[in-house]
C-alpha cells in the first residue's frame, strides 16, 4: 500500500508540473505567432505602400512626358488647351490641371496634376511639375519637376558647321560641338564632341592635312598636357547639328519684330519701329548700316552709320555716325530686326534686360554683317536676367577698334559666316591688328555659334610672340553662360526638336 500511495504522489507531482511548463510554452509560442503576424503585416504594407509610391511616381512620370507631347504639336499652349487662370501662380505657373491616368484595361487608377510655368518672353524652355497620385490612397502622391524645351543654339558655348581649333592659350568653357571636328589643344571642362569618328584638319598647325579623329591634341602641347590629360569628355561621333534651321528662324524673326505673321511678311519693308529697322538703301554697302548702343535701363541708341574706316583706333573715330533717337525702349517681345548691318555696343554700366538683335536682309540683296565695336556686357552677368543674342546672316565680327583687353557678353549666330576677329582692315586689306600679350586678352561671356570656322585669333607665322605673325586675341577665354541653357535670347533659333532637358523629384516636408 506504500508502494502504491508513494507513486500516486509522484504522479501528482508530474502533473502539478506539466501543465505550467505547457501553459508557458502556449503563451510563449502565442507571443511568437503575435510578434510574426506583426512583422509580417508591417512588412507587407510597407510592401504595399512602396508599390503605391512607385505606381504614383510612374503616374507624375507620365504627366511629364504627356507634356512634353502637348507642347511638341503646340509650342505656345503653356495652359494645356485650357483659358485659365488668366495670370500665372508666381512659383508654380499655370494650373492646375488634373488628368486621369488609365491602366492596361481602361480603368483610373490614378491622376497627375500639371502646373506649367513658362520661361521669359521668347523663350522655348518651360518648367513643368507632375503630381501624380493612385487613386482611392491617401499619402501616396510622388511630385517631378522637368525643364522642358527645344535646346536652343545657345545651348552650346562653341558649336559650328565647321571645324574648331582651341589653342593651348585659349580656354574652352561650356559644351564644343563641331560637324566636322575640333582639336583641343587648350583646357576644356565639359563635353568637346564631333560629328565626325574622323576627319583631315586644315589650318589648325601641326597635324593638318593627316587623318585625325573627330577630337584630338597635338601631342607637342605639355600644357595642358596632350598625352596624359584626361579625355574622357571628348565624344565621338555624335548627331550633327542641323544649321539650316537659322534660315527659317530668321525670317520668323523678322514677323516677330514687325508684329506680322502674314505669308509675305519677310518680303516687306514697313517703316521704322522700335522692333524693326529698314534697309538704310535698296543697294548695299558694307561699310553702312545701324549703330546700336544697348542702355542700362532697358532701352537703346539709335544712329546711322554712313562710313567705317577700320584702320583707326576707336569706334568713335572708325564710324562716321548721325543720331537717329536715344532710349528707345527694348520691344515687349525683345526682338529688334534689322534689314542692314548692324554695329553694337553696351554703355560702360552694361545692358539691363533681354534682347536678340537679328541683321539680315530678306527683303533685298546683300548679306550683312554684325560687328561689335566697342565693350559690350551685362549689366549684371551672373544673374540670368540680363541676355544679349546677336544673329548675322554673314559674319559677327570683333571689330579691329575694340578696346583692349576687351569684354562681350552676349550668345551668338553667323548663319553663313564666322564668328570671328576680323582678320583683314576693309580700308586696305591688310592684316588687322594683333594681340599677344596677356595683359591684351579677350573674355567672352555667352556662346558662340557659327556655321564656317570660329577664331578669336589668327596666326599667320611662325613667331608666337611677334604681334606681326598674329591678327586679333592670342590671349582669349570664352566662358559659357549657364543661364543660356534654359533661359536662351528672345526668340533664339533651336537646334532640334522639343526635349526633356532636364528633371528631379521633389520631395515633400514629409
Amino acid at each position: 500500500m506504500a508502494d502504491i500511495k508513494r507513486f500516486k504522489l509522484l504522479n501528482n507531482n508530474i502533473a502539478g508540473f506539466v501543465i505550467p511548463t505547457l501553459l508557458m510554452v502556449i503563451v510563449i509560442f502565442s507571443i511568437f505567432m503575435v510578434t510574426v503576424g506583426t512583422i509580417m503585416g508591417v512588412t507587407l504594407g510597407d510592401a504595399g505602400r512602396n508599390q503605391s509610391k512607385q505606381t504614383a511616381f510612374n503616374i507624375a512620370e507620365a504627366g511629364i512626358n504627356y507634356y512634353l507631347w502637348h507642347i511638341s504639336h503646340d509650342k505656345t499652349d503653356f495652359k494645356d488647351g485650357n483659358t485659365t487662370p488668366n495670370t500665372p501662380d508666381p512659383i508654380l505657373g499655370y494650373g492646375p490641371y488634373v488628368h486621369d491616368y488609365r491602366d492596361g484595361t481602361g480603368n483610373v487608377i490614378g491622376t497627375f496634376t500639371l502646373y506649367i510655368k513658362p520661361g521669359s518672353v521668347g523663350s522655348n524652355v518651360a518648367t513643368v511639375q507632375s503630381e501624380g497620385k493612385m487613386a482611392g490612397l491617401s499619402g501616396s502622391s510622388r511630385t517631378i519637376k522637368a525643364q522642358i524645351g527645344a535646346p536652343s543654339f545657345s545651348t552650346y558655348s562653341v558649336v559650328s558647321n565647321s571645324q574648331l581649333w582651341f589653342g593651348d592659350t585659349e580656354t574652352a568653357d561650356g559644351p564644343v560641338h563641331s560637324n566636322v571636328g575640333v582639336k583641343m589643344d587648350g583646357p576644356n571642362n565639359s563635353d568637346v564632341t564631333s560629328a565626325n569618328a574622323t576627319y583631315v584638319p586644315t589650318n589648325s598647325g601641326p597635324g593638318s592635312g593627316s587623318s585625325k579623329s573627330g577630337v584630338w591634341c597635338d601631342t607637342g602641347i605639355t600644357n595642358p598636357n596632350c598625352v596624359s590629360r584626361s579625355k574622357a569628355s571628348w565624344r565621338y561621333p555624335v548627331p550633327a547639328i542641323n544649321f539650316n534651321n537659322i534660315t527659317a528662324d530668321l525670317c520668323q524673326l523678322k514677323k516677330t519684330a514687325t508684329n506680322n505673321q502674314a505669308s509675305n511678311a519677310c518680303n516687306l519693308r514697313p517703316a521704322r519701329t522700335a522692333g524693326y529697322l529698314p534697309p538704310r538703301a535698296t543697294g548695299f554697302n558694307l561699310r553702312s548700316g545701324y549703330l546700336i548702343t544697348l542702355n542700362n535701363n532697358g532701352t537703346y541708341n539709335l544712329s546711322n552709320v554712313n562710313n567705317e574706316r577700320d584702320t583707326r583706333s576707336s569706334y568713335t573715330n572708325a564710324l562716321t555716325t548721325s543720331v537717329v533717337a536715344n532710349n528707345i525702349a527694348i520691344p515687349a517681345n525683345g526682338v529688334i530686326f534689322a534689314e542692314d548691318n548692324v554695329w553694337v555696343r553696351s554703355e560702360a554700366s552694361g545692358f539691363d534686360g533681354r534682347v536678340t538683335i537679328a541683321s539680315a536682309r530678306i527683303a533685298v540683296s546683300g548679306s550683312t554683317t554684325l560687328t561689335v565695336a566697342d565693350n559690350l556686357v551685362y549689366d549684371d552677368q551672373y544673374s540670368g536676367n540680363d541676355v544679349i543674342g546677336l544673329i548675322a546672316e554673314d559674319n559677327v565680327d570683333i571689330a579691329p577698334y575694340v578696346p583692349v583687353p576687351l569684354r562681350v557678353h552676349a550668345a551668338m549666330i553667323a548663319q553663313t559666316g564666322r564668328v570671328q576677329f576680323r582678320p583683314q582692315y576693309r580700308e586696305n586689306g591688310s592684316s588687322t591688328i594683333g594681340y599677344v600679350n596677356s595683359s591684351q586678352r579677350l573674355d567672352f561671356f555667352g556662346s558662340v555659334a557659327s556655321e564656317e570656322q570660329w577664331t578669336w585669333s589668327w596666326i599667320r607665322c611662325g613667331s608666337q610672340n611677334s604681334p606681326s605673325c598674329w591678327s586679333g586675341f592670342k590671349h582669349n577665354a570664352t566662358k559659357y553662360d549657364e543661364n543660356l541653357r534654359y533661359s536662351p535670347p528672345p526668340f533664339f533659333p533651336v537646334t532640334n526638336t522639343y526635349d526633356i532637358l532636364e528633371w528631379r523629384e521633389v520631395i515633400s516636408a514629409a
